[in-house]
């Protein structure tokens, strides 16, 4: 690479992440801790002993759709990830609409969630200490340590993210060798994948559950900029992620329901909805183990707020060099390279619903976690409907040696199964919310609504500034001399040696747009159901 020059504004931190740096950003984003005790519960209670196998349907679904998504990301060098996608698959007036739903729906994942750290924290310091703080401090302390985590470099990012992950999967993994050296309740039972517990009226509800609790994965591709190799690193990170995610959810939940043995774990499920992880744990391993379990799903919390907060500023230094959003969101930090004017505005952006929620006098959990976070769910759901559209449509189009089963078969597929999820997730949105049918239908028209209003949006930039609706989306340019190596696909390469406002050159040059979580899935509509209240086991 060429050295840094003094008269070139900062770039992001190319060439910086890993295949395991980006998996850890997206695995924290899902919250594995906080999804399995604050949501498998209740997917045991409604689902019965055949929740496990909601996880794995769901986690094959999303396989069958990483296919095709990464396949387009060999081909579509945009920053901009889903909305690049799908302005290139289905034109830019959906393109522009759908980078107004991500920017609403990375947002709603991430701000709710503030509740829940408000909520969660208070409730650990009164298990553990006795302790009773109120929610709204904890929030804005969060707010600021997520600003700063934001602010600094990515690979700072990565580093917290991976001790933040190995601790909340590792409680995790603690609880299920102590339940498998023990054997279990009446010995260890592999009940759960029997076609007649899968197969019950319950597992619409399960998978339901299981769909929210993987949304976040795909923001592997908003880090192309900053990886290595992107050609071959998104890919990779993509099926680690929703690969892990599948196989330790269901794994996690088989263990537990085998803690209590399967003729009597939907009692206890259903009798001690946020303390069944907590039991399980406190039999197996210890008390001492409970009481980490408590301060673990703090931390995963924070990792997940942490893992969204910089795919957002990404999305937003996108769309500002995109000239959609103020110019001053697209300013990258000179030492840290980091997009330190997104991520402020993002930080008084929360701050600004978290007090507004504040002074309503709304609970942090029941209102401010469930209602903003549900709408951002089915955002990034709609998102991936769209996306495996454009996959389809896209190389119809344009010339290219990928085979029918990455460019046809395999995103048509997910689109049917996605759409299916989004219809089982907005018809179950109550047992999310737990709230009015009112409040319920105004939140699933949530994302139509932006919609509509995105594609406003697009119709007025097309008339007011054709400049910028002509160049929305647009690939990077390439370097003449590149040396286009090919992938294992057969596919060139762009990105072995891209010009110098192209990705992966150097970082103090100007940088071509920029486009994750699941977040975690939303936890359940009861207030007694949150695993982060203290059980009776503690």
């Amino acid at each position: 690479m060429s050295s840094s020059t003094s008269d070139k504004p900062p770039g992001l931190r190319t060439g910086t992440l890993s295949t395991a740096d980006i998996s850890f950003f997206v695995v924290s984003a899902a919250a594995p801790l906080t999804v399995m005790a604050g949501v498998a519960p209740i997917a045991l209670v409604l689902g019965g002993i055949g929740a496990p196998a909601g996880y794995l349907l769901a986690g094959i679904t999303l396989a069958i759709f990483a296919v095709g998504f990464t396949t387009m990301s060999r081909h579509v060098r945009s920053g901009g990830a889903f909305y690049a996608y799908i302005a290139q698959g289905l034109g830019k007036p959906l393109g522009i609409a759908a980078a107004l739903v991500a920017m609403v729906g990375y947002n709603g994942m991430e701000i709710g969630v503030y509740g829940l750290l408000g909520s969660a924290t208070s409730d650990t310091a009164g298990a553990l200490w006795g302790a009773d703080l109120p929610w709204l401090p904890i929030a804005l302390a969060g707010l600021l340590v997520i600003w700063y985590g934001g602010y600094r470099s990515i690979d700072f990012g990565a580093k917290v993210l991976g001790v933040l992950l190995v601790a909340e999967t590792g409680i995790l993994v603690l609880l299920a060798g102590g339940v498998l050296l023990k054997g279990g309740a009446n010995g260890l039972s592999l009940a759960s994948f029997a076609p007649g517990n899968v197969l019950v009226p319950g597992t619409a509800a399960v998978l339901a559950f299981a769909f929210s609790a993987f949304t976040g994965f795909e923001s592997t591709v908003i880090y192309r900029r900053e990886a290595r190799d992107p050609a071959r690193t998104i890919p990779r990170a993509t099926y680690i992620a929703v690969g892990f995610l599948g196989l330790f959810y269901a794994f996690v939940v088989w263990t537990v329901i085998q803690a209590f043995g399967d003729d009597k774990v939907v009692a206890a499920a259903a009798g001690d909805t946020g303390g069944l992880f907590f039991a399980a744990i406190t039999t197996y391993v210890g008390p001492w183990a409970a009481d980490l379990m408590h301060v673990f799903i703090v931390t995963s919390i924070i990792a997940s707020l942490l893992a969204f907060h910089n795919a957002i500023n990404r999305y937003a230094l996108a769309l500002a060099e995109e000239g959609v959003l103020p110019a001053a969101l697209g300013r990258i930090h000179p030492r840290h390279r980091s997009p330190y004017v997104a991520g402020l505005a993002q930080t008084l952006l929360g701050a600004g619903v978290v007090l507004g929620f504040a002074a309503a006098g709304a609970d942090p959990y029941t209102q401010l976690l469930l209602w903003v976070n549900t709408p951002g769910m089915l955002g990034l759901m709609a998102l991936m409907l769209l996306a495996a559209l454009a996959v389809v449509r896209y190389f119809r189009r344009v010339p290219h040696q990928e085979g029918a089963l990455r460019t046809l078969v395999a995103p048509a597929t997910a689109a049917v199964l996605l759409a299916v999820a989004i219809w089982l997730v907005a018809s179950k949105v109550a047992l999310f919310t737990g709230a009015s049918p009112t409040v319920n239908a105004v939140l699933v028209a949530v994302v139509p609504a932006v919609l509509v209003l995105g594609l406003l949006l697009a119709y007025r930039l097309r008339r007011k500034r054709p400049e910028v609706y002509a160049h929305f989306a647009e690939e990077p340019p390439t370097a003449p001399h590149a040396d286009s190596r090919t992938d294992p696909h057969g596919a060139s390469n762009p990105d072995a040696h891209p010009d110098p406002h192209a990705e992966g050159a150097d970082p103090s040059c100007p940088q071509p747009p920029t486009s994750s979580s699941s977040t975690p899935a939303s936890v359940p509509p009861s207030r007694a159901a949150t695993p982060l209240s203290p059980s009776a086991t503690d």
